[in-house]
């Protein structure tokens, strides 16, 4: 089993947020799955899971807050079994221009602090990542308040193509290893 969880924030006011392109991307992968994510009230998030070509791969987005994300995170491993290799994390970051995404095994938390709870929680560094720049907010804006604001008509285009990659190499990983994923969509 494979599970991919996007990172974010619940509530209307955060839907449409920088900090929230792992929930985005998550839901077109829902979409393109044709899967309705549910509230799981013991995985504190919205979650289902699918079968695609004999693989099961569970998709996850946690309500606990983006500081938090490892609680949920940890829950659903614990409750499969699953090891590090079998998570794949989508979120946000800021050290990537926007629109970018770039796939790794492991790896920091880089002062994001949904990745931070995730290695609390899991107690490794190592698991499947996919980070999707917003780049670094203009000169004078401060990070948390660059974060939690909406896209710009301009970032609007470059983000969707970003998330159409990650549900591609989703795709892709459903079926191969993360090394594939890497070579063919970093």
């Amino acid at each position: 089993m494979k599970l991919i969880a996007g990172l974010g924030n619940p509530g209307l006011k955060y839907t449409k947020t920088r900090h929230n392109v792992g929930f985005m991307a998550v839901n077109d992968l829902a979409a393109a799955w044709n899967m309705k994510l549910k509230k799981h009230t013991a995985f504190r998030g919205e979650y289902n899971e699918i079968n695609v070509n004999g693989e099961k791969v569970a998709l996850l987005k946690p309500l606990t807050f983006m500081n938090r994300s490892g609680e949920s995170i940890k829950a659903v491993m614990d409750f499969y079994k699953l090891s590090p290799e079998d998570l794949l994390v989508v979120y946000d970051d800021l050290d990537l221009p926007g629109g970018t995404v770039k796939f790794r095994k492991s790896g920091g938390h880089g002062g994001h602090n949904g990745i931070r709870s995730i290695i609390d929680h899991l107690g490794t560094k190592e698991f499947n990542r996919a980070r999707m720049g917003i780049s670094r907010p203009p000169e004078g804006v401060q990070v948390v308040n660059y974060v939690l604001s909406k896209f710009s008509k301009e970032e609007k285009s470059s983000i969707e193509e970003a998330k159409q990659i990650v549900v591609q190499a989703s795709k892709t990983w459903s079926e191969n290893d993360f090394d594939r994923v890497m070579n063919s969509h970093n």
